[in-house]
């Protein structure tokens, strides 16, 4: 098991990405503290979670609120002793946010990504930071996607604020890689058993006008395996980068985007 006594906080739990890391790190052996923003979806995974042999805590944290992110990992080390790993999975539902072309998109929409995702990657990776580098060991993560790299229409702030969290791990990690923390993400393509990109391939669709499953199968022919990646896949590799095997991997952003980017 890759993450057997390790203490891990996951920001975002509930959601379709936290839930399914929250899931594969317990399988891996970590201790759980889950936080969302509605405490009712981590109470039910955690009681998943716990009814499976694995172990969790559930807490209603607001990721955007420094205080509250703050008292609740004060009380991690307060139970726990340490904090091994924080894994930043916070979304947000992107109805109005994309599928418009930026001429047309209205400030605050445009903003609302760089300003829910980057902030609080921002707030939960400093803390994090913080609390890591006294013991001079941790990993922060969390994930991005393609478009951080590649120029697709009609995604609003969603690139721009992609390409800032990817830019934020780069920052973390030459601040905080010689104190032992190592900050990482994982850059993937639209995983379609997440209701998330659902909704995102549905937006592009109508902008396009096409079915969803040929928006779909437009975005998989881009790939290598022509075909998009698992949810699943995605919280495998979270797996292995939070584990000590990947020690030598600092400040980087994997991609999962199946040859869709080549690196």
């Amino acid at each position: 098991m890759l993450l057997t006594n390790k203490v891990a906080v996951i920001y975002g739990a509930s959601g379709a990405v936290g839930s399914t890391v929250a899931m594969t790190f317990a399988r891996e052996g970590a201790t759980l503290f889950l936080a969302g923003h509605s405490r009712t979806g981590v109470d039910e995974l955690a009681a998943k979670i716990n009814a499976a042999g694995g172990s969790a805590q559930a807490a209603q944290v607001d990721a955007l609120d420094e205080r509250a992110v703050e008292r609740h990992l004060n009380g991690v080390i307060e139970q726990a002793g340490k904090l091994d790993i924080s894994f930043n999975a916070v979304g947000l539902r992107n109805t109005t946010l994309q599928g418009v072309p930026l001429t047309d998109l209205a400030l605050d929409q445009f903003m609302a990504p760089i300003q829910t995702h980057v902030q609080a990657n921002f707030i939960t990776a400093r803390l994090a930071g913080r609390l890591m580098a006294a013991t001079g060991s941790g990993v922060i993560m969390t994930v991005t996607s393609t478009p951080s790299r590649v120029a697709n229409p009609l995604m609003g702030g969603v690139a721009v604020a992609m390409a800032a969290q990817e830019a934020l791990i780069r920052d973390m990690s030459v601040e905080l890689g010689p104190k032992g923390v190592r900050v990482l993400g994982i850059r993937t393509h639209g995983m379609p058993d997440s209701g998330t990109i659902n909704e995102v391939f549905g937006l592009h669709a109508r902008a396009y006008n096409m079915t969803r499953e040929q928006f779909q199968q437009l975005v998989a022919e881009r790939t290598h395996r022509k075909r998009l990646p698992s949810l699943q896949e995605m919280a495998d590799v979270a797996s292995f980068m939070a584990s000590d095997n990947a020690s030598a991997m600092m400040g980087t952003v994997i991609n999962m985007s199946l040859g869709a980017i080549a690196d």
